[in-house]
């Protein structure tokens, strides 16, 4: 182009010497002049003209048009420039094209949404899955077409970590599991997986975990009638002794099939359907009267923070059992004379309520399985401490039913800390009552198949050392 606009000077000077040499050959250089000066000014426009009308052609086939000097190479190099550019084209048309052949030959969903949350595109197994129509919802806010209330939240709260399942718009029968990717400057992908099968699979181990554990439960009842009578007659010392044993056992089981009910209750809905406000100060009163006659034997030390301002929405007893075994957790694991502090708090990220002790910790590495069913760090410890493996796996469904989650923060040494933290919609403002302290104990271990040693004998979680 340098090239050019060099041979375009020194032809426009070459044109305006030679005229007015010419000119005064003649007597007339002025006019000599202005007349070359006329004519290269038309030629420059007729062959501007042809690159104009070559530029807005339509055809990438045809052929520059022809011309001399500068301008003949201005065309061919425009050319070559243009065939590269076709060039670049084809090959990212065919990569879109080879995108969107692959992306519809899968049987995910997949949506790209932009920074105002409208649908940009979408591949085939969305029409099959979500209903969409590529003539009709192309350019629309996602959340007019998926219009499900929990979608709906999980999307405006922006935290993807974890996917969220739920019927399909389209079809009932079909339970779509949602996961959603940020990219870009705002944009999102949005993956929606059928996984009916897998939900109908779950749903049947649910249903031989709760039918296997409720079977147990008379037999389990037997025994330990049987063991009771027999541990009030005069025995020999050492038939006393395994005669004690098995009943310790036997209250284990029963404690462990307890839990394996509550679980499986908890896992046949992910949300809660007789949502009420519930009285924390009151429930947390409850909780703390059971963990100091629990800790009164090894001298621990308890401090409540508890804000009387605000309540939680949600299900009490579902509640008072997650909270419940943070704490009883921290009172088994927690060393004679430790700290145990509990503190329920609200700020603009939502509600909070956290178990913090000075016990041993519990080492990094096991911290992202804690909340496993059956998951222990030391075995023997555990198992001494009459846990059965499953208090976290509870908390964690409770909190997820309550659109809750679950921090854990340990260091060996220091100790352990256990949160739960709820959204802001979740929170309500405390009522007054006179019978605040009136918590229904008898209620809650019905509720939850416990025995009458509930308060003694607490379910604990998977933790082995204490609670932070």
């Amino acid at each position: 182009m340098q090239k050019n606009r060099h041979s375009m000077f020194t032809s426009l000077l070459l044109v305006s010497g030679s005229s007015f040499v010419l000119g005064l050959a003649f007597g007339y250089p002025s006019w000599f002049l202005a007349l070359a000066l006329i004519a290269w000014s038309l030629y420059q426009i007729r062959q501007f003209n042809k690159l104009t009308d070559w530029l807005q052609s339509r055809d990438e086939s045809q052929e520059p048009p022809e011309a001399p000097g500068h301008w003949g190479e201005l065309f061919d190099e425009l050319s070559r420039i243009q065939r590269r550019q076709s060039g670049r084209e084809n090959r990212l048309r065919n990569i879109i094209t080879r995108f969107q052949e692959s992306t519809s030959a899968l049987p995910d969903a997949i949506l790209i949404i932009d920074k105002s949350n409208n649908m940009e595109w979408w591949n085939g197994s969305a029409n099959r899955l979500l209903g969409l129509s590529n003539k009709d919802d192309r350019g629309k806010p996602v959340m007019n077409l998926l219009r499900d209330p929990r979608f709906i939240r999980y999307y405006k709260r922006a935290q993807y970590t974890d996917p969220i399942t739920l019927p399909s718009p389209a079809h009932t029968d079909i339970q779509i599991q949602y996961q959603i990717t940020r990219f870009g400057e705002g944009d999102r992908i949005l993956v929606a997986r059928d996984v009916s099968r897998l939900m109908r699979l779950e749903q049947t181990r649910q249903d031989f975990v709760a039918n296997a554990s409720h079977e147990l439960r008379t037999p389990l009842t037997v025994i330990r009638g049987y063991l009771e009578t027999f541990l009030d007659q005069e025995l020999p010392r050492p038939l006393l002794r395994g005669l004690g044993s098995m009943q310790q056992q036997a209250r284990r089981m029963e404690n462990l099939v307890s839990d394996l009910l509550l679980l499986s209750r908890l896992e046949a809905s992910h949300q809660i359907s007789d949502e009420q406000p519930i009285q924390l100060q009151s429930v947390v009163n409850h909780i703390m009267e059971g963990a100091e006659q629990l800790g009164n034997e090894k001298g621990h030390r308890f401090k409540l923070d508890i804000d009387p301002d605000h309540d939680l929405c949600g299900q009490e007893i579902e509640l008072h059992s997650a909270f419940s075994n943070l704490v009883y957790n921290a009172v088994r694991y927690t060393p004679s004379e430790g700290d145990i502090s509990v503190k329920w708090w609200v700020d603009d990220q939502g509600a909070h309520f956290s178990v913090k002790d000075n016990g041993p910790g519990i080492e990094s590495i096991h911290l992202p399985r804690l909340t496993e069913r059956f998951y222990r760090v030391d075995e023997s410890r555990s198992s001494a401490s009459g846990g059965t493996g499953l208090g976290l796996a509870i908390v964690k469904h409770v909190l997820a039913r309550h659109n809750g989650q679950l921090t854990i923060k340990s260091k060996i040494g220091k100790g352990s800390t256990f949160a739960c933290h709820f959204p802001l919609e979740m929170v309500v403002k405390a009522e007054r009552h006179d019978d605040d302290d009136d918590f229904d104990g008898n209620e809650l271990n019905s509720a939850e198949g416990r025995s009458s040693e509930m308060q003694t004998q607490p379910a604990v979680n998977n933790r082995t050392a204490a609670p932070e």
